[in-house]
């Protein structure tokens, strides 16, 4: 019989640098699980993503193990890097805050379509330009 999962946790770590301290010792201790066994192998995997953020999906049992899914950079993350941006804007509608251009929207897509709700490239591409949007930057063709 397949275990039974009790959560579901998403956490933003630095890759290559999760510690027992917040976010990931308080978000692990309160599931009463071994921070070590996520830990290590966390840091091991994801050393080339050193200084920046990626996702993580925790599946947490009930018998208190646990299975976990790196993601990668998220999306914002990667438009910010692609167009040398500091932040989005605060106010998306009105204040713009960069240019992005659809050939590196492409290219941000080739590298997380397998993660974005989208069947082919060009839905990944529309995803995207959607969050490139809701951060104040501008898509141009």
């Amino acid at each position: 019989m397949a275990k039974k999962c009790i959560g579901n946790l998403k956490l933003r770590i630095p890759g290559g640098k999760a510690t027992a301290g917040p976010p990931v010792g308080s978000t692990l201790g309160q599931w009463g699980l071994n921070m070590m066994d996520f830990i290590n192998p966390f840091n091991e995997k994801t050393k080339e993503f050193a200084g920046k953020n990626v996702i993580v999906h925790i599946k947490v049992y009930e018998d208190r193990t646990f299975d976990w899914v790196c993601l990668g950079q998220p999306v914002d993350d990667l438009i910010r890097e692609k167009i040398k941006l500091e932040k989005g804007s605060g106010r998306p509608n009105t204040e713009k805050v960069g240019k992005i251009t659809m050939a590196q929207i492409k290219e941000i897509a080739e590298v997380k379509k397998n993660q974005l709700n989208a069947i082919d490239v060009e839905g990944a591409c529309k995803v995207i330009a959607g969050t490139a949007r809701s951060m104040g930057v501008e898509v141009v063709e």
